[in-house]
């Protein structure tokens, strides 16, 4: 399949596409006349790529998960995965108030940025 028709199906641009490739996440065979031809499994994959950016993987850490799923990763394993992914959110989430808190402090102050009086 032509990295076109792989892109129309799964709505990922061939830029995008070429950069996944790039970073070993998928494979294509090259043609004398550089073509890439992708196997059907590549939209499953793209799929699985784009759900996993959706939960807050990195590129780095997809492929670490597809090297995983290739080896045979237990059900086991994927939920330590999630649960350490969830244990990041919080942690960001807790920053984010935290960061909150101090804007709308400094939002409440005279001088927002408390910076004084410039002359």
């Amino acid at each position: 399949m032509r990295i076109g028709k792989v892109s129309e199906i799964t709505g990922v641009s061939r830029d995008a596409l070429r950069f996944y490739e790039r970073q070993g996440l998928i494979q294509a065979e090259r043609h004398g006349n550089g073509y890439r031809d992708y196997s059907k499994n590549t939209v499953v994959l793209v799929g699985l790529i784009r759900q996993a950016q959706g939960l807050g993987f990195s590129l780095t850490e997809i492929g670490g998960l597809l090297r995983g799923m290739g080896s045979g990763m237990s059900q086991h394993d994927l939920e330590v995965v999630l649960r350490e992914k969830l244990d990041e959110i919080d942690a960001r989430m807790v920053a984010l108030g935290q960061l909150r808190n101090v804007v709308a402090t400094r939002l409440a102050q005279a001088c927002p940025l408390g910076l004084g009086e410039v002359v």
